[in-house]
């Protein structure tokens, strides 16, 4: 898999653009001093590395862009934890770097469970071979509450629920970026879920 390129001037607030010709250890020591040069230099020589193994491992190179921002936010508030004597800067900072992508990893787990039960939830009556009143009740409250949510949100849960597309087949679809199409999922599902919850609890 060839990473996209590298865009991160972007990602952290931290000027980047003078050149420190510090070597590695003095690097080392100044970030873990707190010199904020130290921070811009660091990420103008390891952010690229720290990009392209988040977007390998993750295969979103928006979620690797949040990924290398977490890592950089990271390490400079856990700077005094850093002890340059113990290793090098790359290999403490590589350690973060693995550590926030198992993170992302998790949350898109933990993601992508909440849209199944939500699916399965939501799973039209005519897929049971039931025809009992609670279930066609229940298809057309979820069918009611979808027709609420603003266009895009409805768009990509009812290609998730009636369609059985998969997010990264919806952003395919739509055309619209994976980012924005999980983002608009998780905001969907949520504003259902608070009005299932109002109205489940309205006597």
């Amino acid at each position: 898999m060839t990473a996209p390129a590298w865009g991160g001037s972007g990602v952290l607030a931290a000027s980047v653009a003078a050149v420190n010709s510090a070597t590695d250890e003095e690097l080392a020591r100044g970030f873990a001093d707190g010199d904020e040069s130290c921070l811009a230099e660091a990420y103008r020589r390891l952010g690229a590395l720290v990009f392209t193994v988040a977007t390998r491992k993750l295969g979103d190179a928006e979620e690797a862009k949040d990924v290398t921002q977490q890592v950089f936010v990271g390490a400079w508030r856990g700077r005094k934890s850093y002890d340059p004597q113990r290793g090098s800067l790359k290999t403490w900072i590589m350690g973060i770097t693995h550590k926030k992508i198992a993170d992302a990893l998790t949350r898109r787990s933990q993601h992508q469970r909440n849209v199944e039960a939500a699916t399965v939830a939501a799973t039209p009556a005519t897929r049971e071979p039931t025809t009992s009143s609670d279930t066609v009740l229940d298809h057309v409250l979820l069918t009611d509450e979808l027709e609420k949510l603003p266009e895009q949100q409805q768009t990509v849960l009812k290609m998730a629920f009636y369609e059985d597309l998969t997010q990264a087949q919806i952003a395919e679809r739509t055309g619209l970026p994976l980012g924005t199409v999980k983002s608009h999922t998780r905001r969907g599902l949520i504003r259902m879920r608070n009005r299932l919850e109002v109205d489940g609890g309205t006597p």
